[in-house]
């Protein structure tokens, strides 16, 4: 026979409790028979929390022992806490992690060997292109971050918004082998001035500052990841540019 727990959580027509769902997928999954219970409404959610005193909901028992909230409720089941906001490289992992395969992908389409030579210079265009996109989905809040670090936006603001145009661009451009005689001096100057702005922020004054280039409001900490797109950048137009003569 299962094991026996039950679930008090909100769902309603407008709002079902994220924390609810995953709670009620952890009882499943860990064998137990669950007695779900919806809360409909704001009024009996709150009704619920003031006739027990709870500060939240979800609530859980399991065999008729009280055991909380979703994170006591990992913490029962003997799991880590689920990550909370607060510094991580995850959201750059999957840009370059994709870039690559796309690289890999797109090479292979070729239908020829592989080239170092040709993947790397895919692989550094499609992430200029998909870090360009994430800035460019909130502009605003890019320039924001971004103003924070880069020399040249902390003395003229709208350079921020073009930064993010000049990357996404340059990425296009570059995986077109287009204009290259405008593109590549264009990100090579603005990669050189993120690179240097980057080792003065971190690595000359220590400030702590999380990095724009995922977008603003990201956990991505300024330093050497930041560091090594500028300087990905940096190679990709050098030889661009080298090809040229």
């Amino acid at each position: 026979m299962k094991p026996k727990a039950s679930i008090h959580r909100m769902v309603t027509p407008k709002h079902l409790c994220p924390w609810g769902v995953k709670a009620l997928d952890l009882l499943h999954r860990h064998g137990y028979e669950v007695d779900d219970h919806h809360l409909t409404s704001e009024e009996a959610n709150e009704r619920y929390k003031n006739e027990h005193g709870y500060k939240e909901t979800p609530q859980i028992d399991i065999a008729g022992e009280h055991i909380g909230g979703y994170d006591t409720l990992r913490e029962h089941l003997g799991l880590p806490p689920d990550p909370k906001e607060g510094p991580t490289y995850q959201p750059v992992v999957a840009v370059f992690s994709i870039a690559l395969l796309m690289a890999l992908a797109e090479s292979w389409s070729l239908g020829r060997p592989l080239s170092f030579v040709h993947v790397a210079g895919q692989f550094v265009a499609f992430s200029m292109c998909v870090l360009g996109i994430l800035k460019l989905r909130d502009l605003q809040s890019f320039a924001t971050g971004f103003v924070q670090y880069d020399l040249l936006a902390r003395r003229y603001v709208p350079y921020a918004h073009a930064y993010a145009f000049i990357e996404t661009l340059g990425g296009v451009l570059m995986l077109g082998n287009l204009l290259t005689w405008m593109v590549a001096p264009l990100v090579l100057v603005a990669s050189t001035i993120g690179a240097v702005s980057v080792v003065k922020a971190v690595y000359i004054e220590k400030r702590d500052l999380n990095c724009a280039c995922v977008g603003g409001g990201s956990q991505v900490p300024l330093g050497f990841i930041s560091l090594t797109e500028n300087l990905m950048m940096m190679a990709m137009a050098v030889g661009m540019l080298v090809r040229q003569v």
